[in-house]
């Protein structure tokens, strides 16, 4: 390849890639083969003619299950195959027809035309193009993720009651008779024990040689294409026994031409709404299968998926075999299996198969006509089976009661009710459970480990009386605002002392306007007696929000915090340390580990009122009045002995707040008392309790200590103190 070509392949390459992607959607074909390497042929090629072994007689079969001539099941896998490989995302996901669609466009058909009547083709014709419609739209729109929100709960137990229905719909093909219709599964079983006695015997005969046939390959040589082998088995058997002149129903003789363009009644509103829900359910359930399906494969194959890329493939495919004699198609996992484990490296192998599959049927229609009906069923009934995962229902049980209600729920929904209101029960109770657990976020308390180093539940550790710490997982979204909100005032009620609260807001990932109005809530909540929030780990996004509404500049930047810094923070500038010392022996924090504890706390100092005013006075002012002797100041240190050793104010006399008694402070009532502890909090306790017994003036150091340190007065105050006396 020259120099000039590839540089030509490039700038079309970077052409294609500007695009948008509603637009680029649509030119799958042209990237496609773009980027198609030769190399890959020869196992798309292997790949492909596998599968069209398998889909020839899977068509037939499975038109049989909607009730619509065979042609129609071989139009939809050859129109089918080359649309979904053309259009589709995934390298390895086939599209034609399935056991489902073709249950479900029988279940929704039956009962309002004629089985096999023109009209019920044409309404089956016109029902691909409006799941394709549906599917096409899903996908430009770029609502592919919608397919997520149906849960495998749904698929497993829709999958195993679609196999049932299959499986009780063919035995009368099996047998040969023709029972009433009920209508359920159970009342079917009734009415085809009561035909028993009118079996066609060499019918059930051939019908269970076939399904020995498929278990033995099965389990002997699961390589060969069984169902492929059972019907030509079948057909030998029919044409050189002559067992159709003795009543074995055959197929008949299949079309040896291309799949021809149908007229179908567009504009015909009244058939469209009898189709509405029913197309509605397929293109959904086809939709959650399709990617399913191709999800599966591609964990194996590691390939990215595109579900708009997929879901624009599944629709275009849908529309195709409307205009070309077909009926609504799906995602085949079997044959999606089986063009993996052949080596398909890329869609190419889809386009294969249906190009094969048209080969097969101009060439041996008539040969097929002599595939019996009894071996068709043996084949669907076999392949009904393997639909119900029973390990995968077992599993589901033991998991979760939600996932198990709402598997057994769409099981019997799927047998008892139309398919389409099955499909959609499912649908909405998987919304509904997904509702229910994005609305309902963990509010768990949290308390630190033995080592300090993490934060877990401990139910049975007693918590600090003064800090609440709460994790909060899930979104603050509209839907989850009050279960949040009525979780954290049950936690103030039951802690009625916490007056601070910690919210760990690292499991937040998204928040909206009434996640800020909860938030406000709260913070209301604790200012009314007396506390504060503070809020750490919070995300970017959630950050962004909150200073976007003015939430952040309410509450202030000082009560977002840093995690390694957050309870050290709230330990020593927050909570009140005579609560610590005086009353608490939980020591639920590292930093309350070598804090001092009183045996002989002074009540009276423990239940001062906590709204009194209280007057401050800095460092810096302190440290003039004194020098200069303004006012004489009389400084009362509050802390506990061994802190007033380590270092305090030259002039402070020490009286340990748990000795405080302001009846025996031998002190005027007009006394100018300055209250010094080391950051302030036990000085405005002691002071409102001096404030309650009368004394008029009094004031508490700001910052206590530690700022008479940071201010360099520890060192700097010793010399000119001396110097006074």
């Amino acid at each position: 390849m020259t120099a000039a070509t590839l540089e030509k392949k490039a700038k079309a390459k970077f052409s294609l890639d500007k695009i948008p992607p509603p637009a680029r959607y649509f030119l799958r074909p042209v990237i496609m083969f773009r980027d198609y390497k030769s190399e890959d042929f020869r196992g798309d090629l292997t790949a492909g003619v596998t599968v069209g072994v398998i889909l020839l007689p899977q068509a037939i079969a499975f038109a049989l299950i909607a009730g619509l001539p065979p042609q129609m099941g071989l139009y939809a896998a050859i129109v089918g195959g080359v649309l979904g490989g053309l259009w589709g995302s995934s390298n390895h996901l086939h599209t034609g027809p399935t056991n489902t669609a073709s249950l479900l466009v029988f279940s929704v058909l039956s009962p309002l035309f004629i089985v096999g009547s023109p009209e019920y083709v044409t309404a089956a014709g016109l029902m691909a193009l409006m799941v394709g419609l549906f599917r096409l739209g899903v996908g430009v729109a770029r609502l592919g993720i919608l397919a997520n929100f149906v849960s495998d709960s749904v698929i497993v137990g829709f999958t195993a009651g679609a196999g049932t229905l299959i499986a009780v719909g063919q035995l009368p093909n099996l047998f040969r008779v023709s029972p009433e219709s009920g209508s359920n599964v159970f009342t079917n079983l009734w009415y085809l024990i009561q035909a028993l006695p009118q079996t066609h015997l060499p019918s059930l005969i051939l019908g269970l040689v076939a399904i020995a046939i498929l278990i033995l390959l099965k389990r002997y040589r699961p390589k060969l294409p069984a169902p492929l082998v059972a019907m030509v088995a079948g057909a030998a058997a029919v044409a050189l026994l002559g067992l159709d002149e003795q009543g074995v129903k055959i197929i008949g003789d299949l079309p040896r031409s291309l799949p021809p363009l149908t007229r179908l009644p567009i504009f015909d509103l009244d058939l469209i709404g009898q189709l509405s829900s029913g197309a509605l359910a397929l293109g959904a359930i086809g939709l959650v299968e399709a990617a399913s399906i191709a999800r599966s494969i591609a964990v194996r194959s590691g390939q990215r998926l595109d579900s708009n890329q997929e879901f624009v493939g599944q629709g275009l495919a849908s529309i195709g075999v409307a205009f070309f004699a077909g009926y609504p198609l799906s995602g085949s996992f079997n044959r999606s299996a089986v063009n993996y484990e052949a080596g398909a490296h890329t869609p190419v192998a889809s386009i294969v198969s249906g190009v094969f599959t048209l080969l097969a049927m101009l060439l041996l229609g008539p040969a097929a006509a002599f595939i019996p009906k009894t071996a068709l069923a043996a084949v669907l009934i076999v392949i009904a089976y393997g639909m119900i995962d029973q390990a995968e229902m077992v599993r589901i049980w033991h998991s979760s009661r939600q996932d198990a209600v709402i598997m057994v729920v769409t099981l019997l929904a799927t047998l008892l009710l139309p398919l389409q209101f099955a499909v959609m029960t499912g649908i909405l109770m998987s919304l509904a459970n997904y509702i229910l657990q994005t609305s309902t976020p963990q509010v768990i308390s949290v308390l630190p480990t033995d080592d300090f180093k993490h934060f877990l539940h401990q139910p049975s550790k007693p918590p600090c009386p003064q800090l609440g710490i709460i994790t909060v997982v899930g979104d603050l979204y509209f839907g989850a605002v009050n279960h949040v909100e009525e979780l954290i005032r049950a936690h103030m009620e039951r802690h009625p002392g916490q007056r601070f609260l910690l919210l760990r807001m690292q499991n937040v990932n998204r928040m909206d306007i009434s996640g800020i109005h909860m938030l406000e809530s709260v913070v209301r909540t604790y200012a009314e007696v007396g506390g504060e929030v503070y809020f750490m780990k919070v995300k970017g996004p959630i950050h962004q929000l909150m200073d976007a509404t003015g939430f952040s500049a309410s509450v202030g930047d000082d009560h977002f915090l840093i995690e390694e810094e957050s309870i050290t923070h709230l330990f020593y500038r927050v909570l009140d340390p005579a609560v610590c010392i005086y009353e608490c022996e939980v020591r639920a924090f590292k930093e309350c580990q070598n804090l001092p504890k009183s045996t002989a706390p002074n009540q009276l100092l423990l239940h001062t009122h906590p709204h009194l005013p209280v007057q401050h006075i800095t460092a810096l002012e302190l440290w003039q009045e004194l020098r200069w002797g303004i006012g004489q100041p009389e400084v009362i240190d509050v802390r506990e002995e061994r802190e007033f050793i380590r270092g305090h104010i030259h002039q402070a006399q020490l009286i340990p707040m748990s000795r405080f008694d302001p009846a025996k402070l031998r002190l005027g009532k007009e006394k100018n008392i300055v209250l010094v502890c080391r950051s302030g909090r036990r000085s405005e306790r002691v002071a409102r309790a001096l404030q309650q017994a009368g004394f008029t003036h009094v004031r508490t150091l700001t910052g206590g200590m530690v700022a008479w340190e940071s201010s360099g007065l520890l060192e700097a105050f010793e010399p000119i103190v001396q110097a006074k006396l």
